[in-house]
């Protein structure tokens, strides 16, 4: 489920930042609303959960500030990913890059706190690789993202050439 939602993400922002009809400010409006939307399904949904749960409202200082340091690290990549937008990204492009990008830092994120058993001499080629053909994927869909369609005139004209 999380593959495809947050598959769909970038091409849903960028429909929605076009869809706003406002070349300057139309990503932030966009972003006002993904913003409604965690909050509805980030504060809403788990306020519920832990009232029907009728669970205690006592968090540990450190799993509030690890939590928020999560929500606020997710927060400023989706608005990235407004920016690279805004700086006509690609959709395809920007989103394969994050894709690719983002196993590589967790991975390496998580291996310098949970150093892995036997330390980092001790990783697998096999990891090594997935690692390097993840960076290779993203590099590639990258460069070669496919390009816009021809407007309509356009495609019509060069048709039309072909049958002469």
């Amino acid at each position: 489920m999380t593959v495809v939602t947050w598959g769909l993400y970038g091409v849903l922002l960028h429909t929605g930042q076009a869809a706003m009809a406002d070349p300057e400010n139309g990503r932030y409006k966009a972003f006002l609303w993904v913003g409604i939307a965690y909050f509805l399904i980030a504060v809403v949904g788990p306020a519920v959960l832990l009232l029907a749960a009728r669970s205690d409202w006592a968090m540990p200082a450190g799993g509030v500030l690890w939590s928020l340091l999560a929500g606020t690290s997710g927060a400023v990549g989706a608005f990235c990913v407004l920016l690279a937008f805004g700086a006509r990204g690609h959709p395809a492009a920007v989103m394969s890059i994050i894709f690719a990008g983002a196993p590589i830092v967790n991975a390496i994120v998580a291996m310098a706190i949970h150093p892995p058993a036997g330390g980092f001499g001790g990783l697998r080629w096999q990891f090594l690789a997935g690692i390097a053909l993840a960076a290779l994927g993203g590099t590639l869909v990258t460069l070669y993202k496919p390009g816009p369609a021809a407007p309509a005139a356009a495609a019509a004209s060069e048709s039309d050439g072909a049958q002469r």
